[in-house]
């Protein structure tokens, strides 16, 4: 199981260590730094990239709001990230004022509170995925100055503390039996009400409609969220065509599939933290190649990779994008190589394969868990070819180099360095693959 990596942060040498021992308890979370001001913070977590920050929201210089600072900071030198606040202080105005910027990926939990059983942990694996959380006790104060003032219906109370709480409008609507048009137009009708009771000087009615204000900075972020849960470029065109997600396509495609050689071997001699960083840089670098190339990242499992060329929007240059991420991914990945021989740290050699042909590429799955999948032989042809890419390379079926020569981008045949290795039996296929080497360029 991959653990969820952390790190934590507090001034407070005891309260630290204390929590750092209530999260060592937990087999699911890994704390692989510690700080204790606003320069460690920041420093840790840009060296050790974690899923997930957990920091105190006063810190040294100055005690002021260092914890919120720094999680600001951190979030825009790594998005992705995300940041549990832990707070002395229940005014709801200093979680407000966390969410300024957008909710997705925070959560505010009280001090007093995180021995609660759970608690601290759900907040890591909410965030971790991208959701935002507010301790419970502080969405029943920023709900209770509205009721006693009587200025919501109870059906706009119960709105209010769904939208408080961070579920997403889709779930609103289920629960409410209602569409999720419907459930927007009764958010946007509550914030404009409550902006009228602002503008009347009510103080109540001004903390809401800046909760109010948060929640919708957060759906306009789900596409950015999308973008971290599912692969590159499905985001948007679920964005652009609801019906995708009910649709299957057929699609003549590349597809990449990646391994590291001798994975096993490594772990078993490296420091796991030690390990979990050079996957990490590995999985950036390979990110960027294979996007930089046009391509779509289906999956990481482990320290294989795959990836498709032509999906989810089709592309005439798939080939030839999917051979130029090949070739980047070597080279990015040799760099990396040269920088961790200065440390000591053992190198990945890379296994690429490529193949192209028709899949059928469809949002499958449960009502409770969806994923892009790529259907047909020509994923498991790729897997083949990446077999045959021993010890290390490149390695595509004839189809790949053919649809590579005939692209609207092809200027000649002899611009890749090609060797063909013949024909080759595959496990699956009852006829021999004519495959190909590709030297890096």
């Amino acid at each position: 199981m991959e653990r969820i990596t952390l790190v934590l942060a507090d001034d407070n040498l005891i309260v630290r260590e204390g929590v750092r021992a209530l999260l060592n308890r937990d087999p699911a979370l890994e704390v692989v730094g510690l700080a204790a001001d606003y320069d460690e913070l920041v420093g840790s977590a840009v060296r050790l990239r974690p899923q997930v920050v957990v920091t105190d929201i006063r810190m040294p210089p100055t005690f002021q709001d260092e914890g919120i600072q720094a999680a600001r900071e951190v979030r825009k030198r790594l998005p992705g990230t995300g940041i549990v606040v832990l707070s002395q202080y229940d005014d709801p105005e200093y979680a407000i004022r966390l969410l300024d910027d957008g909710a997705a990926g925070y959560a505010y939990l009280l001090k007093d509170r995180v021995g609660d059983p759970g608690l601290l942990g759900r907040a890591i694996r909410t965030v971790a995925t991208g959701g935002s959380m507010i301790d419970p006790s502080l969405v029943q104060e920023l709900l209770a100055p509205a009721r006693n003032e009587g200025e919501l219906s109870p059906a706009e109370e119960d709105l209010l503390q769904q939208v408080a709480e961070g579920r997403p409008v889709k779930a609103i609507a289920a629960s409410n039996g209602l569409t999720p048009e419907a459930v927007n137009v009764a958010i946007e009708q509550l914030f404009l009400d409550l902006a009228r009771g602002a503008s009347a000087g009510r103080q109540s009615a001004l903390r809401r409609l800046r909760m109010l204000h948060t929640a919708i900075l957060r759906r306009e972020e789900q596409g950015e969220t999308l973008s971290r849960l599912l692969p590159s470029g499905l985001a948007d065109k679920l964005s652009r065509d609801r019906d995708a997600v009910h649709r299957t396509d057929r699609l003549v495609v590349t597809v990449l599939m990646s391994d590291v050689r001798g994975y096993s071997r490594i772990a078993e001699s490296t420091d796991p933290a030690v390990l979990a960083a050079q996957l990490n840089a590995h999985r950036r670098a390979m990110n960027a190649a294979i996007l930089g190339a046009g391509g779509t990242v289906m999956q990481y499992v482990g320290d294989a990779v795959m990836a498709v060329f032509g999906a989810p929007d089709p592309s005439p240059d798939h080939a030839r994008d999917a051979m130029k991420a090949a070739n980047d991914m070597h080279l990015r990945q040799r760099a990396l190589d040269d920088e961790w021989a200065e440390h000591g740290l053992a190198p990945f050699d890379l296994g690429i394969g490529l193949s192209t042909g028709e899949v059928a590429a469809a949002l499958l799955g449960s009502d409770e868990r969806v994923e892009y999948t790529l259907v047909g032989d020509t994923v498991n042809l790729a897997q083949r070819m990446q077999d045959l890419a021993r010890p290390s390379g490149t390695v595509a079926a004839e189809t790949t180099v053919m649809a590579a020569a005939s692209s609207p981008a092809a200027s000649s045949s002899a611009d890749w360095p090609w060797k063909p290795l013949g024909p080759r039996q595959v496990k699956g296929r009852s006829t021999p693959v004519n495959a190909y080497h590709l030297e890096v360029m």
